[in-house]
């Protein structure tokens, strides 16, 4: 079955017939003109070299050639055929932390890169070195939110990433546990699938027993990784940066968040996992070797080939006909002057 990549551009291909209607058109205007001065017949033996169907026959050659060269560029192929192949992965899921405190500063500089910010850095490098793995993501603050479940698209998952903000969750918290629970249930039935949870937060977990969830998650053969951001010295938490106006209490003093790295350690430790600073350049590293620990399993993709280009045939085709019309001559054939071939 014959395909083509840009099926649009064959509407080019009208081009033919009013070229056509345009040469008939303007042939008729020519005789017209002709016949003022004299009988076209008798006029015809005066110019014994002009041909009355070489016009035709060029004209006809040249838009085959226009027609083909059009094909070309809408590009032609045939021949797909399906295969499966099977390729050997993990299943990750990552949990991103977008309350408000996230919005802070990643390290001691009041004015340094958010966290959130820091964290879409560390999570889109990480995606990148995955190979043949499948990835979901989970937003989450007071409450836990699927943003993409599971799957092989990377690309996609980088764009997602890159649309996340702390307003995607409207009850503020941090759920850590919430998060775990649901990637628990993200990832397939495939039991004899390896599978990952990476959570990146600032650790200031308010609303459950994230351990326990960790410690269970890991009892049924599941990861827990956690990346902490922030700095232990606290930051404000920025409401408009640009104005210097930050997030007070009722007193009207600063809101601080400290990066709770101990609750961090704890869930990593529960999980299984490891626990790595955001703010070490080896961050990424680090998780990816932790990765590479787990054993990878058969993940069975089907993989649509790509249909042969048959381009070439119209090419050839179009390079004979130019060829051959440049050896058409307008005029009469010496040999073939005296022969009327549509004649009685």
């Amino acid at each position: 079955m014959v395909s083509f990549a840009y099926p649009h551009l064959l509407y080019l291909l009208l081009i033919i017939p009013i070229a056509v209607l345009l040469y008939f058109l303007s042939n008729s205007a020519y005789r017209k003109r002709l016949s003022k001065y004299g009988n076209l017949e008798t006029l015809s033996q005066l110019m014994p070299d002009a041909s009355k169907y070489k016009g035709w026959i060029k004209l006809s050659l040249q838009l085959f050639v226009v027609a083909l060269l059009i094909i070309i560029l809408a590009r032609p192929r045939a021949g797909a055929t399906e295969q499966v192949e099977n390729t050997k992965g993990i299943e990750i899921m990552i949990a991103l932390d977008v309350s408000n405190s996230m919005l802070a500063s990643s390290n001691d500089d009041q004015k340094g890169v958010s966290r959130l910010d820091r964290a879409k850095f560390i999570l889109e490098k990480l995606i990148s070195k995955l190979n043949n793995d499948k990835v979901g993501l989970i937003v989450f603050a007071g409450e836990a939110y699927t943003q993409l479940p599971i799957t092989s698209d990377f690309v996609s998952t980088k764009m997602f990433l890159s649309s996340i903000d702390t307003k995607m969750v409207p009850t503020q918290g941090t759920a850590i546990g919430a998060a775990i629970s649901m990637a628990m249930n993200s990832f397939s039935p495939n039991e004899a699938m390896q599978k990952a949870i990476i959570v990146i937060t600032d650790g200031e977990n308010h609303e459950d027993d994230a351990i326990n969830i960790a410690k269970n998650a890991h009892e049924n053969g599941i990861q827990v990784d956690v990346i902490g951001l922030g700095s232990p010295k606290g930051a404000p938490i920025p409401l408009d940066a640009n104005k210097g106006i930050y997030l007070k209490k009722n007193d009207g003093t600063p809101v601080t968040t400290i990066l709770n790295e101990q609750m961090a350690k704890d869930i990593a430790s529960a999980g299984g996992g490891i626990y790595v600073s955001g703010a070490n350049s080896s961050a990424i590293s680090d998780i990816d070797k932790q990765l590479e620990k787990l054993e990878k399993s058969d993940l069975e993709q089907v993989v649509y080939s790509s249909s042969a280009e048959q381009f070439p045939v119209f090419a050839w085709l179009a390079l004979f006909f130019l060829i051959l019309d440049l050896f058409i001559l307008p005029g009469k054939n010496a040999l073939l002057r005296k022969i009327n071939f549509f004649s009685k």
